[in-house]
């Protein structure tokens, strides 16, 4: 039990490695300008290594946003039992969407994606995948059925358009607001019904 959790981690670990040395080089040098080929090299394996872990090298990319969603499921389950779930997943992505020590790298690899349709592309890949899997989450908390019930799609769904959203308001830098504030405003007025904001004055 314990060799198969080392061999895991390791696994992670060298997912990590060539999902950093993939962004890393898209910022530095352009989308353009990386290969799988140099991914790997920076990452110190083979490209073979690399195919083991991505299809591509948008893939590989977008993995540090698309991966830091993903923790979203596994924090959702540890969640309490009886939290009511707008505020289960809340909790969740504010302390997952946003590495700790990596803000400048995270804005700086969302602007890169957001130029980039390949890169849109395959974050909403990954993104979709996390969406149908909070979807399952979220049915077994509030006693739905993901096969046939709307209701835990559509909270995925939102929650999901949520996360993207405040991401690429925060990375252009427009709103003055920090990703946490923003990610709480964009639950807060999902979770309201999304109402009208009071109209400005009339010029």
């Amino acid at each position: 039990m314990s060799e198969m959790g080392l061999r895991e981690r390791k696994k992670v670990a060298t997912r990590e490695a060539l999902s950093r040395a993939a962004a890393r080089l898209a910022v530095e040098h352009g989308v353009e300008r990386v290969t799988v080929e140099g991914i790997a090299a920076e990452a110190g394996v083979s490209a073979r290594t690399f195919h083991n872990y991505f299809a591509s090298k948008e893939e590989a990319i977008v993995a540090p946003l698309t991966d830091g969603a993903r923790a979203v499921i596994d924090g959702l389950r540890a969640r309490p039992a009886g939290e009511p779930i707008w505020d289960a997943i809340r909790h969740v992505v504010t302390g997952v969407v946003l590495p700790a020590d990596g803000r400048d790298e995270t804005i700086a690899l969302a602007r890169v994606v957001k130029r980039n349709p390949a890169l849109v592309a395959s974050q909403l890949c990954g993104l979709g995948e996390m969406q149908r899997q909070i979807a399952e989450v979220v049915a077994g908390r509030t006693g739905t059925e993901a096969r046939r019930d709307l209701y835990p799609h559509l909270l995925a769904g939102a929650a999901a358009l949520a996360m993207r959203t405040a991401v690429d308001l925060w990375a252009d830098g427009g709103t003055g607001a920090d990703l946490p504030e923003l990610i709480d405003s964009a639950f807060a007025q999902l979770r309201a019904g999304l109402p009208a904001p009071p109209a400005g004055p009339s010029s």
